[in-house]
């Protein structure tokens, strides 16, 4: 029997730490979605509070609890206990749309592709208002398409597979590494197609400031740096920082054509909030290179929220 004739049993993982009123909401999504999930497990990673009593509002929901620290590890915990012939990773804070599941369960179910990453668009407070971050985000931010394309890999924000596929490729790495482009990439390593599915929505928050931009940025920068090695690949990486600080005005074509927001107000915004970020992400890979500590920059690994 071939797989596209298998009953889809599909188990949702969600790695979570502090961020209750994002995953009180992404329970809630799931739990009205057009196909519901058979099972969702969160893996808790050291919240202050962890969230039982979130998870005991939702059926078919299971909390299981990570000590080491990292995203990766959590879903790894995650899989090793899911009963699910899919597998499904979503994040705390994103939401994802109705169709999440069905799509991915269509669209696998035609035994054509065995990964798959998703749209992943950003959610604003005041569509009608905003922010340099959100304009920046819903231009920039998530890009899956491209990452797929270029670079091999997808986010784990959105990422559906089959349990046969996690399987042979291995599961996620720990903190150090940016666990979703080193798993997409070894799956490609591996003849693995990892296909984007545009109508396999998730929605994903802002973030609250240009300091939590920038606490993403260093994170990435923390992880490239540790693959940068040799005088070439110092050489490379110090023309690259260059680069960046001038890189904005080439992305002005993109900014005026995006359909991802409205108005030259916002469009405004979004390159002022760009400009900003690769200035700073020119700074940071500067100061990493002579000596800058990347440790204390990877273990800012999520955003919490109040809840």
């Amino acid at each position: 029997m071939t797989y596209a004739h298998l009953p889809s049993v599909i188990t949702v993982v969600i790695p979570h730490l502090n961020q209750r009123l994002g995953l009180f909401r992404c329970l809630a999504a799931l739990d009205a979605g057009h196909r519901r999930a058979d099972e969702i497990i969160v893996v808790d990673n050291g919240s202050d509070r962890p969230p039982i009593e979130i998870c005991a509002q939702f059926e078919n929901v299971r909390l299981l609890h990570q000590p080491a620290a990292g995203p990766g590890l959590a879903r790894n915990l995650g899989v090793e206990n899911a009963v699910g012939n899919v597998l499904a990773f979503i994040d705390a804070d994103c939401i994802p749309s109705p169709e999440w599941l069905a799509v991915a369960q269509h669209v696998l179910k035609s035994g054509q592709v065995d990964i798959l990453g998703g749209d992943v668009r950003i959610v604003c407070e005041d569509r009608k208002s905003l922010t340099m971050v959100e304009a920046y985000e819903s231009i920039f931010a998530y890009r899956m398409d491209r990452y797929i394309a270029r670079q091999g890999f997808t986010g784990t924000g959105n990422l559906v597979m089959r349990r046969d596929v996690f399987d042979r490729v291995g599961p996620f790495a720990g903190l150090t590494t940016a666990e979703d482009r080193e798993w997409g990439q070894r799956a490609t390593a591996l003849g693995e197609h990892i296909h984007f599915a545009p109508d396999m929505g998730v929605f994903h928050p802002a973030r609250a400031s240009f300091a939590d931009l920038q606490a993403k940025w260093d994170r990435q920068i923390s992880h490239d740096m540790q693959l940068c090695t040799g005088w070439q690949g110092k050489l490379r990486w110090t023309a690259k920082a260059v680069m960046l600080a001038a890189s904005p005005i080439a992305e002005i074509p993109q900014i005026l054509m995006s359909k991802r927001i409205t108005g030259a107000r916002d469009r405004a915004k979004a390159f002022i909030c760009l400009a900003g970020i690769r200035l700073h992400r020119s700074a940071r890979m500067l100061q990493i290179l002579g000596g800058g500590n990347t440790g204390h920059y990877i273990a800012r690994w999520n955003r919490s929220d109040a809840g």
